[in-house]
């Protein structure tokens, strides 16, 4: 079976969605192909009842300690550094990405998660208050004992990742290799922020687009589905897309979508991928997910994606 390029995301796993529906898309997924599963240390501290994340994770591991050899089917990315320091105290307030704080976010992590390696960290959210190198020393470690087998950044300027880069290669470790961030077929208004992304970098732009394609970088992007608006009829498109640009797009979409019979989402998640950009579901149902299997399936026709391509 050819392995599917979408990830699952299991941000609402344990809080919002049920154990018993989070197995059932972590098995739908993994029978389809799926390979990689992202989570956080933080998820879903907004959604849990202590206040913290870790629900996700614990989750997940009790999924993989439920499904003997999948471990060796599945690859594991995981988040630190966006914890609330306490309930409540967050954004201001999180745990950070100075060494302690990773090797004991890190810890936690693999304790919940019941493994004793990643296949991917992030480092969720950046930290002014220490320098990068510090934090990428820190990282230097747990890929050294075999923990760790890749590094990427979500959320972080494509400046501090350069610098992150260039400490790990002057010091001999895994540098950056990935990027994770909100990214769709509609740009938002300039310095404006999709909904609930706080975050000043979290939006891919042009230059952190940039910067991946000339160092190889891989670009993961949450909310590529605009949480089902491009669909679901219930649900609008948030007004940060809402501006002529977007309007020229959806008008293309809305073509692309109905010469190819397919609902507008499966025609985003196509293009993502045919623009190197991986798209990681949060679905909840089961027939999200199959969609969204059927979307990274598809492939655009190359005057069909220079259509999709021209409004700007």
């Amino acid at each position: 079976m050819t392995a599917s390029p979408l990830v699952l995301g299991a941000m609402m796993f344990g809080t919002t969605i049920d154990e018993k529906t989070s197995f059932a898309l972590l098995d739908r997924f993994v029978e389809a192909g799926g390979v990689w599963i992202d989570t956080a240390d933080c998820y879903s501290f907004w959604a849990s009842g202590s206040g913290h994340g870790g629900d996700s994770e614990a989750l997940l591991g009790r999924w993989l300690a439920a499904r003997p050899g999948v471990r060796d089917r599945v690859r594991i990315a995981t988040k630190l550094g966006a914890e609330p320091r306490w309930p409540g105290s967050w954004p201001a307030q999180r745990a950070g990405l100075s060494p302690r704080a990773v090797r004991e976010a890190f810890a936690g992590s693999l304790r919940r998660l019941g493994v004793d390696r990643v296949d991917l960290l992030w480092l969720h959210q950046e930290d002014r208050t220490v320098p990068i190198e510090r934090t990428v020393d820190a990282l230097a470690e747990l890929v050294a004992d075999g923990s760790v087998r890749r590094v990427g950044a979500s959320n972080h300027p494509a400046w501090r990742v350069e610098r992150a880069r260039r400490h790990a290669l002057d010091t001999g470790t895994v540098p950056i290799d990935a990027f994770q961030l909100s990214a769709t077929y509609l740009r938002p208004r300039p310095g404006t922020q999709p909904p609930g992304n706080v975050q000043p970098f979290g939006v891919l732009g042009d230059e952190q687009r940039d910067y991946a394609t000339e160092h190889g970088i891989e670009v993961w992007a949450y909310t590529p589905l605009l949480s089902g608006a491009y669909d679901n009829p219930d649900k609008e498109v948030p007004e940060v897309y809402d501006h002529p640009a977007s309007t020229r797009r959806l008008a293309e979409l809305d073509k692309a979508a109905a010469e190819l019979g397919v609902p507008r989402g499966r025609v985003v998640l196509a293009w993502l991928l045919a623009h190197g950009v991986r798209p990681i579901l949060g679905g909840s149902k089961l027939d999200q997910l199959d969609s969204a299997l059927e979307g990274v399936r598809l492939e655009l026709a190359p005057e069909l994606l220079a259509r999709l391509d021209a409004p700007v």
